[in-house]
């Protein structure tokens, strides 16, 4: 499954871990560059030493490339763009802002950059600035998302620039890869279908919320904020959207939330965690290896793909 994108990261598949907050640690990451995707680290909004020890904990499990996924809303961002540099990481993806100030340094130091866009407009932005590639992420999935789905999303932005296209949002088997191939993109970014695998530090009631899930499962809290994010609905994501919808502060509603994700995925808990997931949920039902996931992607994309001449 050689693409644009594969190339451009020396890695087997243009299959992308998605670089989730207290979900994507080295363990993950490790393990889905092993089977020959892209693993990435989510830096999320933890302190630079922190992720700077993850970067050499992946290294004693794997010689093959990972990356590192920076938030720029971080109040450590400048400090981890630092430490991505020092410690020889091969490619970044950033969210939550524009990395352009960031861009120097990196390119310096030979790491790919990818930035994840919402829009056109962004990724003729992060074009122009000169980045590697961009992820066109769709409001399909889970966390922070846009308004645009990935099936409108992928195939503007692949005709509105010259740099590889990664789709991202509501893609979890070969049907949704061949999709995203066909809309323009040359490679994909899964995150809930890596949520729920063996490899995933992360509780099994979390996990479990994901395997049960049905297709109407997910809800978006903070649209009236300007923060929207997509989690599986249980009775903290209910008391936000009754909150939300009687005019609650974005002081009253942040309370509400902090530090769930952590419970969720650390603690087990399911009823005042917050448990980030795509809609995909629905369509996933197994608890695989990466390695497993990776290889049914790639042979039931194949098949799907044959005769096309996108990929060799």
């Amino acid at each position: 499954m050689k693409t644009e994108v594969s190339q451009l990261l020396g890695i087997e598949y243009p299959i992308i871990q998605g670089g989730m907050a207290w979900v994507a640690e080295h363990k993950l990451a490790a393990a889905v560059s092993e089977a020959g995707g892209l693993g990435l680290i989510g830096a999320a909004n933890a302190p630079a030493e922190w992720v700077r020890e993850q970067i050499r904990e992946a290294k004693k499990l794997t010689e093959k490339p990972f990356g590192v996924n920076i938030m720029l809303m971080s109040p450590y961002a400048d400090e981890v763009a630092q430490v991505v540099a020092e410690e020889g990481v091969k490619v970044v993806t950033t969210g939550a802002g524009n990395p352009g100030k960031y861009l120097e340094l990196w390119k310096r130091a030979e790491i790919r950059i990818i930035p994840v866009v919402a829009s056109v407009a962004m990724a003729r932005m992060m074009e122009k600035a000169g980045v590697d590639a961009v992820v066109a992420e769709g409001t399909e999935s889970g966390g922070h998302i846009g308004e645009t789905t990935t099936m409108v999303l992928v195939p503007q932005v692949a005709d509105a620039v010259k740099i590889p296209v990664i789709a991202a949002g509501g893609i979890a088997d070969g049907r949704g890869v061949a999709a995203a191939f066909m809309l323009g993109a040359r490679g994909v970014q899964l995150g809930t279908r890596f949520v729920a695998t063996k490899d995933a530090v992360v509780h099994e009631n979390y996990k479990q919320y994901i395997l049960k899930a049905k297709d109407i499962d997910t809800r978006v809290t903070g649209r009236t904020t300007g923060h929207p994010v997509r989690v599986l609905r249980n009775a903290v994501t209910k008391k936000y959207l009754e909150l939300e919808k009687n005019g609650a502060t974005f002081e009253e509603l942040e309370e509400l939330t902090v530090g769930g994700l952590r419970r969720a995925v650390t603690e087990g808990d399911t009823q005042t965690g917050s448990m980030m997931s795509g809609q995909i949920a629905g369509l996933i039902h197994d608890e695989p290896t990466c390695a497993e996931v990776i290889q049914r992607l790639v042979s039931e994309t194949d098949e799907l793909m044959k005769g096309t001449g996108i990929y060799e």
